[in-house]
């Protein structure tokens, strides 16, 4: 009988001839009692995408976004991720969790550690990296969010924005096929959210698969190549920038962007 990584190994290597969607949601729910906070999600992210997710509060984009890597346990529904389905109990979700860097609204980063340590830690303890690897690895990062100088600094000795790029750095080091980014600006002073968003735009150049949750519209408006809005657990409308924003079709669309924009 095969091993789950062989099996997992074989679903991926099928995957990756097939030109499937990076990740497939079907059907996606989950429920806190007696709230729905998912009500039937299906959306395929293909790589490449950057996928924005808006919406009033409430509706399910971070449960959405966490249940992307299990983080939060779906109810029902089926999330591929590179042909192998990560809902089903006995795919080791760790493994998978590798592929998929994580950005939170707070930066969770080890205050004990410096912030060599803090990006190295994950790369030699998951991936068997060496300790020069791993380094010469956060250096080239450092140097390309600008923060090269602040390798032997310590979490509180940087400003929020410096520790959101941090955190950004920390999930790249992993070498990840796609970003998650669950409101990063949203705990910045607003002076700091650019020096986050310029990060940002440079992986969105990239072609790296980005999930975006976010309430920055303009930046959703110059980066995204399509936007999803969210509403009650639902997918309401979905389209590329320009079509969803000077063109929302359905009313629920139309009263949020009068609002928020």
């Amino acid at each position: 009988m095969k091993d789950k990584k062989s099996v997992n190994a074989a679903l991926k290597e099928a995957w990756a001839v097939s030109g499937s969607p990076l990740i497939q949601v079907k059907d996606l729910k989950k429920s806190f009692k007696e709230l729905d906070a998912l009500d039937g999600v299906s959306v395929d992210i293909n790589k490449g995408d950057v996928v924005f997710v808006v919406g009033p509060s409430g509706s399910g984009k971070s449960t959405f976004l966490r249940c992307l890597n299990r983080l939060e346990e779906p109810t029902e529904g089926q999330i591929l991720f590179e042909g192998v389905d990560i809902t089903d109990p006995k795919t080791d979700i760790n493994l998978h969790r590798q592929k998929m860097g994580m950005v939170f609204q707070q930066f969770n980063l080890f205050p004990h550690m410096s912030i060599m340590k803090n990006l190295t830690l994950g790369p030699m303890k998951l991936q068997g990296k060496s300790k020069e690897e791993a380094e010469a690895e956060a250096k080239r990062l450092l140097e390309r969010v600008g923060l090269s100088d602040r390798a032997d600094a310590y979490p509180n000795q940087l400003s929020g924005g410096q520790k959101q790029r941090i955190a950004i750095v920390r999930a790249l080091c992993m070498k990840p096929d796609v970003m998650l980014f669950d409101e990063p600006t949203s705990a910045l002073d607003p002076e700091m959210v650019g020096e986050v968003l310029a990060v940002m735009r440079d992986l969105a150049e990239e072609k790296m698969t980005m999930v975006v949750v976010t309430h920055e519209m303009a930046f959703a408006k110059e980066v995204a190549s399509r936007v999803i809005f969210m509403a009650d657990g639902k997918i309401v409308e979905e389209a590329a920038p320009d079509e969803f924003f000077e063109h929302p079709k359905t009313e629920r669309l139309q009263n949020f962007l009068a609002k928020v924009l």
